[in-house]
């Protein structure tokens, strides 16, 4: 799971986070209430509009509990902990997956 950022993009609907993670917005409203470094912008509608760093703390939400298998309180603890370690090496592995996807396809070419 990876969701490209647009450079261009300030804000992203729940739908287009929901789609990118594969799950239902209802998922995405229940972590937004749950954990406290997700602070999404909500418009004239009261719809949730995700910045750019929203979804960067999702991923790292996703990473927790769906790859990890963290439960909520402790993917929490784990958040408030260590959240720059946590952060650091979140990055470390999202850039390794896509060196090996890079080094996969030229393999795949040769």
């Amino acid at each position: 799971m990876h969701i490209e950022l647009s450079k261009d993009k300030r804000y992203y609907s729940i739908g287009e986070v929901a789609k990118a993670f594969n799950v239902n917005a209802s998922l995405i409203r229940f972590w937004d209430s749950e954990f406290d470094i997700l602070k999404p912008k909500k418009n004239a509608k009261g719809n949730r509009m995700f910045t750019p760093e929203d979804v960067t703390n999702l991923q790292l939400i996703y990473h927790l509990v769906k790859e990890r298998g963290f439960t909520l309180e402790g993917a929490k603890i784990h958040l408030k902990e260590g959240q720059k370690k946590t952060l650091d090496k979140f990055e470390i592995i999202r850039k390794l997956e896509s060196i090996k996807t890079q080094l996969n396809d030229i393999k795949n070419e040769l």
